[in-house]
């Protein structure tokens, strides 16, 4: 997810700022927003969606650059020094790995195939059901990153094996990422141009964690960490937040048709992108406690298993099948559903520390 504030009281519960909060609600007004101007400008919208950087590419020029706005913001808060802390206490993150790489995406792909092909297949096309298919399995298969901060910070986690996971996943994430989608979406029967699946991972993650990596290793040596977390990245706040909400709103104009012809596709979507959730997150948190690692590592594993870097899968489902596709559909349901569902796990998990800390 995007980069994101926190507002600390000692004095009071620890909860999201106002923006945060009401995430689920901006994304709805995005929704009506983006869905209204598809329908009252169709012919604008239709000639901004063609809008590519190539010729046949399906990168949708204006949505790139608007996610690049949010996915580099979000790489600069990783420190991939934290690596050295991960042969401390690694069973954490085993179970970290072991759910967002072999089971998650995985589970993805059988929910999709169950709830889009079989169970909702009376009022989804076969063709659009591949598609949704194939947006739910690039959802799943990019583990969750910024966000992660925000629920490790409300389950009181440990921040800096938190970082650990983060690094770990995005390392694992430039290497593993296109040979699971291109798996999974094959056995979905969906045709996936490797060469485009590729393109896209070193567009939307290599060149900006490259570019974030720069910037935070020159900047880190010339002002300090103090300067760059309290004075530099702050200031990409508000632009993350415009991105963000703008990138929505594109999308849904590009979808206007869908939503308003397909309209129960949403809550459809829904429902296995919710069973993923709490399905990961129980597993992760079950498997920690029999393996005794402690509360503030195991819930930000849960929580990591369970999200999803919603900007990536957005990216990849437009350059691969286009902005108008059922899968950047199904890849933009998952921030509509994610929010209130991950804070219903944090309270979960704050709920039951005393029952996790029982010997």
């Amino acid at each position: 997810m995007t980069a994101t504030k926190i507002v600390s009281n000692p004095t009071s519960p620890k909860r999201l700022a106002f923006f945060e909060r009401y995430l689920t609600l901006w994304v709805f007004l995005c929704m009506v927003v983006g869905v209204a101007f598809g329908k009252l400008a169709p012919q604008f919208t239709a000639d901004l969606s063609k809008v590519e950087f190539v010729s046949g590419s399906h990168v949708n020029a204006p949505i790139a650059v608007l996610i690049w706005l949010m996915i580099y913001p979000m790489m600069l808060k990783i420190d991939f020094t934290s690596l050295s802390n991960i042969a401390k206490k690694p069973k954490g993150l085993f179970v970290t790995l072991f759910v967002n790489w072999l089971v998650k995406p995985f589970s993805m792909a059988f929910l999709g195939w169950l709830f889009m092909q079989h169970i909702f297949s009376a009022w989804i096309s076969p063709e659009l059901a591949k598609e949704y298919t194939a947006g739910l399995i690039i959802l799943a298969a990019a583990p969750c990153t910024a966000m992660v901060f925000v629920w490790s910070y409300l389950t009181d986690g440990d921040p800096v094996y938190t970082l650990v996971q983060v690094a770990v996943n995005d390392l694992i994430m430039l290497v593993a990422f296109a040979p699971i989608v291109m798996f999974l979406c094959g056995v979905a029967n969906v045709i996936v141009p490797a060469k485009v699946l590729v393109t896209s991972v070193v567009v939307f993650i290599v060149i900006p964690l490259a570019a974030a990596w720069l910037t935070r290793t020159v900047l880190l040596k010339l002002r300090g960490k103090d300067w760059f977390e309290k004075n530099f990245l702050p200031k990409f706040q508000p632009v993350t937040m415009f991105a963000l909400l703008l990138t929505l709103i594109l999308i849904f104009a590009f979808q206007a048709d869908n939503l308003t012809t397909r309209w129960l596709a949403v809550l459809f979507l829904a429902v296995p992108i919710i069973i993923q959730v709490y399905f990961n997150s129980t597993l992760a948190y079950l498997l920690m406690r029999k393996l005794r690692v402690p509360h503030n590592i195991a819930s930000p594993g849960a929580l990591i298993g369970a999200s999803n870097f919603f900007e990536l899968a957005v990216a990849v489902a437009i350059t691969l099948f286009g902005a108008g596709s059922g899968a950047a559909l199904a890849t933009v349901v998952g921030v509509l559903v994610e929010v209130p569902v991950m804070l219903s796990v944090c309270k979960i998990c704050n709920q039951s520390r005393d029952w996790y800390q029982q010997k």
